[in-house]
């Protein structure tokens, strides 16, 4: 009970109820999606299903919250898994270390999550992801461009159609509404102007993974650990609002 006191004193027992019995999915634990799942985690989400099928690299020490110098060379979502349940034993943990793709999709989305968190930074997988949930009528929350940035101020969140000053936001918009998709999901991105254009990846002679025969290799971006984990928590924080919304706001004078 003491565990999140703190959480139950600012929510209310029925909204914190509420985050107790909800399931979140999260698809990729690097950057952002390590400091999602943190954030979560510790505020008492019932039910995570972590989905990534990378390992722990040296270079994302300067980044990812699961990047220490024990973990290297361990799958992300077991490393993630120990670290919630160091957090919350009572949270449900289910790890996927999948690719994401078209054909893993069934996989990721059974059963359905109240909510999706999309931390992935591939382009072609993001937009599997994006469409996939989008026809599955899941609740979508999205990381856009975090690398480059340096001014937190300009971190914004609303319907990716409605994002701006983004390279990724820019092509993902544009690779959604070549599949139908126009709109009704959230996502967070920056408008801090940069200058880079998203070409999405080169190729390269070395598989990235078991689910894509075709040999890709990802655009190296410089980035802060600051702003990818401020991007992490503000999906942690806007999937924690959204389970709670629309409920009676409980006394919480006594505490």
């Amino acid at each position: 009970m003491e565990r999140f006191a703190r959480t139950r004193c600012f929510l209310g027992e029925e909204k914190f109820d509420i985050l107790t019995r909800s399931m979140v999915t999260i698809v990729g634990l690097g950057a952002v999606g390590g400091y999602a799942a943190e954030g979560l985690a510790r505020a008492g989400v019932g039910r995570l299903r972590l989905v990534d099928f990378d390992t722990i690299q040296p270079s994302n020490i300067n980044r990812q919250l699961l990047a220490l110098e024990n973990s290297i060379g361990r799958l992300k979502v077991e490393v993630a898994r120990e670290r919630i349940e160091l957090i919350n034993p009572a949270c449900r943990i289910e790890t996927l270390p999948l690719f994401a793709a078209e054909e893993t999709l069934d996989e990721i989305f059974s059963p359905p999550p109240d909510i999706l968190i999309d931390a992935i930074d591939s382009l072609n997988p993001k937009i599997q992801l994006l469409v996939g949930a989008h026809k599955r009528k899941i609740q979508t929350f999205s990381s856009m461009g975090a690398a480059l940035r340096t001014d937190p101020g300009k971190i914004e969140t609303g319907d990716i159609m409605h994002s701006r000053h983004c390279p990724l936001a820019k092509t993902v918009r544009n690779r959604l509404r070549r599949q139908g998709v126009e709109g009704g999901i959230q996502c967070v991105f920056s408008t801090e102007r940069v200058k880079f254009e998203y070409k999405g990846p080169e190729k390269t002679d070395q598989p990235a993974s078991i689910y894509e025969k075709r040999g890709r290799k990802r655009n190296v971006l410089g980035s802060l650990p600051t702003l990818t984990g401020i991007f992490g928590l503000i999906l942690a924080n806007s999937v924690i609002l959204q389970l709670t919304q629309g409920k009676e706001q409980a006394d919480s004078t006594d505490c």
